[in-house]
């Protein structure tokens, strides 16, 4: 009896994580499909979490509750108008810019070719090489970020329809989730903790990336590059993408280096901007981050690759909360899976097993 239960347990694991890994497969699937109302409506529930401190606390002043939404309302706006202007700003400034380093950039192809050339690379296929690289395909190629970026005005309409409406019931989610805590504390206690951790998270990002922001803003000004407060505003937006974030806003001003002051320009900028995020991203940040949220260094890697498959570069903005959010219901709220707390980084987790093995420990002694 004890035999063929085992000998079902055995063949029922197997079975378990084929259908769970199928199930995986299907929900990452559908995700895609609907990727541009799902990536808006995550984004929309990130900010009200974010800002629902704001609401409580006016609420605890006696300010009545419409107050605290218009106020929530206006600071979750006030952040996506800021989103909104550096990115489309740092496009539009770089396709404006551009023309006016024609003559530098001809020069710079010559130098390339005629590099090649002392390499031994035939002068026609030097020219040839050095040919496919256009400014105006550049400039196409930014234009065409600028297209996508403002007809994604339909998904900005949804994301403030979807942010008034979360401010609103904000409030009351929060007591009908005091209620539910009765029967199901542990439930409520994953989705507030991913709350405080959401939060968390963001408050340390910020001020991460208003230190890189300067920092990156006052090198570009000493290196003589254009609009350093554009560019350090456009480091600030992408600190929030993990790993690689810092790339993504190295781009623009490399390349203005480049077509200002030569290759030496270039190597300077990415030189100063490597050292700046290097320390603070690479050494200091991710400490205190996995601190904060208990995710381990390479769960948030994984994590910025799983979201932004799935929800496209707006996933990998979001890529640390969604991961909060997915441990909450699935393995915070669950007690049978408390075991992977440790496994994914969380500390406090380790402790509360150390803690609980040590009586049983020194009671066999």
């Amino acid at each position: 009896m004890s035999s063929s239960d085992a000998l079902k347990g055995s063949l029922a694991r197997p079975v378990v994580i084929l259908l769970g890994l199928a199930s995986l497969t299907v929900v990452t699937a559908g995700f895609r499909a609907f990727r541009d109302t799902l990536g808006p409506a995550f984004l929309a529930l990130v900010l009200v979490v974010t800002v629902h401190p704001l609401q409580t606390g006016l609420r605890r002043r006696g300010v009545p509750g419409w107050v605290g939404v218009v106020a929530a309302m206006a600071t979750i706006y006030t952040i996506l108008v800021g989103l909104v202007v550096a990115l489309v700003g740092s496009a539009a400034r770089l396709i404006t810019l551009l023309p006016d380093y024609r003559t530098q950039f001809d020069k710079l192809l010559n130098q390339a070719a005629q590099w090649l050339e002392d390499l031994g690379v035939q002068p026609e296929q030097a020219s040839a090489t050095v040919g496919r690289l256009d400014l105006t395909k550049l400039s196409g190629v930014l234009h065409d970020i600028l297209s996508g970026l403002t007809s994604a005005g339909s998904n900005l309409v949804f994301l403030v329809t979807i942010v008034f409406f979360l401010a609103i019931d904000c409030d009351l989610f929060a007591r009908r989730l005091d209620v539910v805590a009765e029967s199901r504390p542990l439930v409520v206690g994953a989705l507030r903790e991913f709350a405080r951790n959401t939060r968390r998270y963001l408050a340390v990002s910020s001020l991460f990336g208003l230190i890189v922001a300067v920092l990156d803003a006052l090198a570009l000004q000493w290196l003589a590059i254009p609009l350093p407060l554009l560019w350090g505003l456009l480091s600030f937006i992408t600190n929030y993408i993990p790993n690689i974030g810092f790339v993504v806003g190295l781009i623009p001003p490399a390349l203005l280096g480049l077509l200002e002051g030569g290759v030496g320009r270039m190597l300077w900028v990415v030189a100063v901007y490597s050292s700046i995020n290097m320390v603070v991203q690479s050494f200091i940040q991710p400490k205190v981050v996995g601190n904060v949220v208990r995710l381990s260094a390479t769960l948030t890697f994984l994590s910025l690759v799983f979201w932004a498959f799935v929800l496209g570069p707006l996933g990998a903005l979001l890529a640390v909360p969604m991961t909060l959010l997915a441990k909450a219901l699935l393995i915070d709220a669950d007690p049978a899976a408390q075991w992977l707390r440790p496994l994914l980084g969380d500390t406090t987790a380790e402790t509360a097993v150390e803690d609980s093995s040590t009586p049983a420990h020194s009671g066999t002694q």
